[in-house]
């Protein structure tokens, strides 16, 4: 390298957000989504080929879900102890592994497990990002621009357009198979991309300390919580009185968690100064809300469109592609403003009015209808996910950015367990339009109840931390 290019790279640094750091932020932080929507036109060809009813392949969903709900936050604890790079790399890693062992799964079984691996393995990509975007404010002195945050929120947005589509060309090309396949490339690129440009600085607050390292990972924290979210994520998926145990775990294990982190001089997960912000508990509320309303669309409605419409495969992921359209156009439009209320209020109305003409639409309905849910459904889908990101961005202790990034995505996975377990429910051994409706009707509980913890919940900001470089979006 030229002394006149390495100059030229260090006023690039110094200048503002290293956008050398971009490529893999936003590759990493796409392997979850672009697994969550291309399995979305895949669950009907894998059930008629395995022989599985609907109740049997929501499993593909929760397993992929339950595994990211444990590891995300787990993941960003790690990330702001050992920084980015090492743990975007074993990930990474993990995500190839998974998608050669679904390609060749030859029971639906094996394809579950290549699931559990895929979510541990698409965990540390946001996280990682998020912590970036952090250390680079603190390098430069200044807030990360808010074109980044957008970036993110786009990408996100931009891989669920492709994935349904592309879910529909590759099992047109090469069967369900292929869908699983397309991790390999995937995660080879972003393994490269992450050795060529990932700093190798620790994370977002604390070193690693040597022998300390047991201390501060908090094993016996993370256990409990494992084990008090497992078990209530796996009543969540089958909810009937005779799983009451489940239940009484997960009650048992939160209260042993609960003891456990005001003790630890350093926890899992800080509960004195998560308790005090509560401006970020009802985000990650709005949150849980927010994605069971999304995640029963996505996944319930492209499931009404190909069995109960009759319509295949690829042309179910056209029907998608609007409501994504809409969405990178309102993330793009909105992104710079800080203000994050009138956002959810817009998208709490949204995905009201999408819901009330869900239950509109039959069998019989005309294809155009299909395309108005999913173009109605685009506005709540690019103003929430953009608000509750740029929310727990400004409202997290700086320290703990991946972390709290990461219980962002537990929440969110924890509301498309409950979508997809109510999608099953509605739906039982057929999808048809009455269990649509079915869902529709719970879909549009979950809306006005988002709406309603917007509306009567003003508190949407928190005052920056000492380390802060901005502060946090105002409540308007």
């Amino acid at each position: 390298m030229t002394d006149r290019t390495k100059a030229e790279r260090g006023r690039a640094a110094t200048a503002g957000f290293d956008r050398r750091l971009l490529p893999p932020m936003l590759l990493g932080s796409v392997l979850n989504p672009v697994n969550s929507t291309i399995i979305a036109v895949t669950l009907i060809p894998i059930g008629k080929a395995l022989g599985a009813p609907p109740a049997q392949t929501a499993w593909l969903v929760s397993a992929l879900y339950l595994a990211t709900a444990l590891g995300q936050p787990v993941m960003g604890r790690l990330i702001d102890i050992f920084g980015p790079r090492r743990l975007f790399l074993v990930s990474t890693t993990l995500v190839g592994v998974a998608g050669a062992i679904g390609t060749v799964a030859p029971n639906l079984g094996v394809l579950i497990a290549s699931r559990v691996l895929l979510g541990f393995g698409t965990c540390a990509g946001y996280p990682a990002a998020m912590a970036l975007l952090r250390s680079e404010a603190r390098r430069t002195g200044r807030d990360s621009p808010g074109e980044v945050l957008t970036a993110l929120a786009v990408a996100n947005q931009t891989i669920a357009v492709i994935g349904p589509l592309l879910g529909g060309l590759l099992i047109g090309l090469g069967g369900w198979r292929t869908t699983f396949a397309l991790n390999v490339p995937l995660a080879g690129a972003a393994l490269l991309l992450g050795l060529l440009r990932l700093p190798r600085e620790a994370g977002t607050g604390e070193s690693p300390q040597r022998g300390r390292i047991a201390a501060q990972l908090d094993l016996p924290g993370m256990a409990l919580f494992a084990a008090m979210l497992v078990s209530l994520l796996l009543f969540l998926m089958n909810l009937h009185l005779r799983d009451w145990y489940l239940l009484a775990i997960a009650a048992a294990a939160s209260a042993a968690f609960a003891v456990r982190e005001l003790r630890a001089p350093t926890p899992f997960i800080d509960l004195r100064v998560l308790g005090g912000n509560t401006p970020l508990l009802a985000t990650y509320g709005r949150a849980l809300v927010a994605y069971v309303v999304s995640y029963a669309f996505l996944y319930g409605f492209t499931q009404w469109t190909e069995e109960g419409f009759g319509l295949s495969p690829f042309h179910a992921g056209l029907v998608q592609i609007p409501m994504f359209l809409v969405a990178i156009g309102v993330s793009v439009l909105t992104g710079r403003r800080k203000g994050v209320r009138g956002k959810l209020i817009a998208g709490g109305l949204g995905q009201i009015a999408a819901c009330a003409v869900m239950l509109t639409l039959t069998g019989a309905s005309p294809v155009w209808t299909l395309i108005l849910v999913a173009l109605i459904f685009g506005v709540p889908q690019g103003l929430n996910s953009l608000a509750l990101q740029n929310s727990v961005y400004f409202q997290a202790d700086p320290e703990r950015t991946a972390s709290s990034a990461g219980l962002l995505r537990t929440f969110a996975y924890v509301g498309s367990m409950v979508a997809s377990s109510t999608a099953a429910a509605s739906f039982g051994r057929r999808v048809d339009t009455g269990g649509m409706h079915h869902l529709a009707w719970i879909m549009l509980g979950a809306a006005v109840l988002y709406l309603l913890m917007t509306l009567f919940y003003r508190t949407l900001s928190r005052a920056p931390g000492k380390d802060s470089p901005a502060a946090a979006p105002q409540a308007r």
